[in-house]
């Protein structure tokens, strides 16, 4: 699944591209919106929350999730006259479309759409957590929030939006590893805000970069320190990395570790950043 850092890079090109101009056309290839026409609307911008996305006029917002397949691609409107020919992903696949005068913004399998009043914005991310790459991140609620279930494994902890947004996977993996944290450990038993400043720093690192690099490294195969590499050796210590299934009966994730480095009771070290 796409994670904060795919979505505030989406955010931010279609912002730079087509904030600040009228809308020209709206399309939405869902039953409930199918009508809903936002023409004339002034797009005033496009935010990340977490790992949703914002598109925001005066009185509306349009509402999007990724999920796991999602994209959203800016074309010319030229390439949309021309029968969709030109698109990057098949056009069955085409959710929503978006377009100023000189933008067509292009939402393919987008996992949720929908456009609510700007005030009702509340209904659809008002739960989330302290979003981590907002650069008012709010360190303290997020370390109250993972604080309120002691007994939960970090890793699940991480992944609740609830707690703090923008995290997935494969940042969770990374940021136990560099914190040296086996991921079954209880929260009580963390030093929250070691494990938190490392993963807001490893994701601010990634936000600009199209291709995520965990380690520094931008070689293909050493991008990971464990993240994927079951049954591979650790790049520092060559112990096997072990892959494993935490989370609630039908929500668990893949979990990726290395017993020596992430060993229970680990020293407070950790490969720097």
């Amino acid at each position: 699944m796409p994670e904060g850092d795919t979505v505030w890079r989406a955010c931010h090109h279609l912002h730079e591209a087509m904030a600040g101009h009228v809308l020209t056309s709206t399309e939405f290839r869902v039953p409930r919106y199918a009508t809903t026409d936002l023409a004339g609307q002034v797009l005033r911008e496009v935010v990340p929350r977490g790992k949703h996305l914002l598109m925001r006029t005066d009185d509306w917002t349009i509402h999007s999730h990724l999920k796991m397949e999602g994209s959203w691609h800016l074309y010319r409107p030229a390439t949309l006259r021309r029968g969709g020919r030109g698109l990057r992903r098949p056009a069955h696949t085409v959710r929503a479309i978006v377009s100023t005068e000189e933008w067509s913004a292009v939402g393919f399998s987008l996992g949720v759409v929908e456009v609510l009043r700007r005030e009702d914005e509340d209904t659809v991310v008002g739960h989330l957590g302290p979003d981590v790459l907002d650069p008012d991140f709010d360190r303290e609620l997020a370390l109250a929030n993972l604080a309120r279930q002691p007994d939960r494994p970090i890793f699940v902890a991480l992944h609740d939006q609830r707690d703090l947004a923008g995290f997935g996977n494969e940042f969770v993996n990374e940021m136990l590893f560099l914190s040296a944290v086996d991921p079954r450990t209880p929260v009580a038993d963390v030093d929250l805000g070691r494990v938190v400043d490392r993963g807001v720093k490893l994701i601010r690192l990634n936000r600009d970069r199209t291709e995520r690099s965990f380690t520094g490294s931008l070689r293909p195969g050493e991008l990971h320190w464990v993240f994927g590499r079951t049954d591979r050796p650790c790049h520092r210590c060559g112990t096997t990395i072990r892959e494993i299934a935490l989370g609630p009966p039908t929500q668990e994730r893949r979990v990726y570790f290395c017993p020596n480095c992430q060993a229970p009771s680990p020293a407070s070290g950790g490969p720097d950043l």
